[in-house]
């Protein structure tokens, strides 16, 4: 029999990333606090977290986890469905549901089973209903893509924030229920959704606007409440909104917003949800006092402003190409894999931590430093930290004539 061996291909598939100087690999923290994490024996300022608030080791949120952790126990003991839907979950989807002006909120363990959740309940195929289109952003998320991947629906993705081009793909299924879904601020590219623009194609199309607002909740909007918040846009302008609770809240899990149809549908049809243990009940208590904080940190907010705009000020200084973004994602595009690797191994030579972002997560000859600002950085952090990318080695650093973005 000549029947190929699954692992014998992984193992292949695998050295082939190794060859092409695109393999990833673990590594341990050993301590971790605002801005900084010992890692190897050595200390790190970390440019590489999404923890935009600095509040993972906040600690009002330590606090309230201990609490909870000591009262409830340390596991939810069940599906939420069955044994595991605590009080601490309920309250934290009322309050997520209240901050986000949306009607209802639902809890799930992670981003991308949320947005499975979500895929699966609109688009999955039923006795009565056909799966439709889904119409995404090429630079959405990849648990989106895979969501949409996972049902039988129809998957078109439109260039990169081209909504004329997103109008063309819709007007080319007329009579097919769909879906339009996009990141709030994306994620490798630190650029914001044409929301308004989007959310207006959606109303004369009769589709349906989904936001993946993993980076903007917390740090765009009225009290932080987000990219749509930010826009102007409600509910009825975007009925289903995603977000994350391990970025700028710094804890972990997510959410899904939107009508309280939307949520008992969920709970009926988003496998996702239905057939997994709920997150702990103590980490649903540290979210609430999360939230609490994040909704009345205006000044974590300006801080973190400010740090954006004196990086992107040094880095203009030193003729940095960064790419596009006032958020707290600066893309500085390098190109090349290899020497976007060597950047980020030179800068953690000097003590920093960025990531280097390299294919497949972003196209080919698109390689870059995912620098990430924090309000816990001090200025002299990001000062420090633009001295060194000015004294990166001549072969790590971006050749302005062909990697300019």
């Amino acid at each position: 029999m000549n029947r190929p061996n699954l692992l014998d291909q992984l193992a292949h598939a695998t050295q082939e990333r190794v060859q092409r100087g695109l393999h990833r690999r673990l590594r341990a923290a050993e301590h971790t606090a605002a801005g900084r994490c010992r890692l190897d024996g050595r200390e790190f300022i970390v440019f590489c977290s999404n923890d935009y608030l600095g509040l993972a080791a906040h600690p009002d949120v330590i606090a309230a986890l201990q609490r909870a952790a000591a009262e409830h126990g340390v596991g939810s003991t069940g599906a939420h469905l069955i044994s595991g839907h605590h009080r601490a979950h309920a309250e934290l989807e009322e309050t997520l549901a209240a901050w986000t002006g949306r009607e209802r909120a639902l809890l799930f363990s992670t981003g991308i089973m949320a947005n499975l959740g979500v895929m699966q309940a609109l688009l999955g195929r039923t006795d009565t209903r056909q799966p439709g289109l889904c119409l995404q952003d090429k630079l959405n998320h990849a648990s989106l893509i895979d969501g949409a991947r996972a049902t039988a629906a129809t998957l078109r993705r439109y260039p990169h924030a081209d909504v004329d081009a997103a109008a063309r793909q819709l007007a080319t299924h007329p009579n097919d229920a769909a879906l339009l879904a996009t990141d709030g601020v994306f994620s490798m590219d630190g650029d914001i959704a044409p929301l308004r623009a989007l959310a207006a194609l959606c109303r004369r199309e009769s589709a349906t606007l989904m936001v993946d607002d993993a980076h903007g909740l917390g740090v765009l909007g009225p009290q932080g409440a987000g990219s749509l918040a930010d826009a102007g846009l409600t509910q009825d302008d975007a009925p289903i909104l995603m977000g994350t609770l391990g970025k700028a809240l710094g804890t972990g899990g997510a959410f899904v917003a939107g009508s309280a149809a939307l949520i008992d549908g969920l709970v009926q049809f988003a496998r996702s949800f239905v057939y997994t243990t709920a997150p702990p009940p103590a980490l649903a208590a540290a979210t609430l006092e999360a939230v609490r904080i994040a909704r009345a940190a205006d000044d974590r907010r300006e801080r973190l402003h400010g740090l954006i705009e004196r990086f992107r000020s040094g880095a203009a200084q030193l003729g940095l190409p960064l790419m596009p973004s006032t958020t707290p994602i600066q893309p500085l595009l390098l190109g090349d894999a290899e020497r976007a690797s060597a950047a980020a191994t030179a800068l953690e030579q000097a003590g920093f931590l960025v990531g280097a972002i390299r294919p497949p997560t972003v196209p080919d000859g698109q390689a870059r430093l995912r620098i990430t600002l924090s309000a816990a950085h001090r200025d002299d952090d990001v000062d420090r930290l633009l001295d060194a990318l000015a004294a990166l080695p001549r072969k790590t650093q971006a050749d302005p004539a062909s990697d300019s973005c």
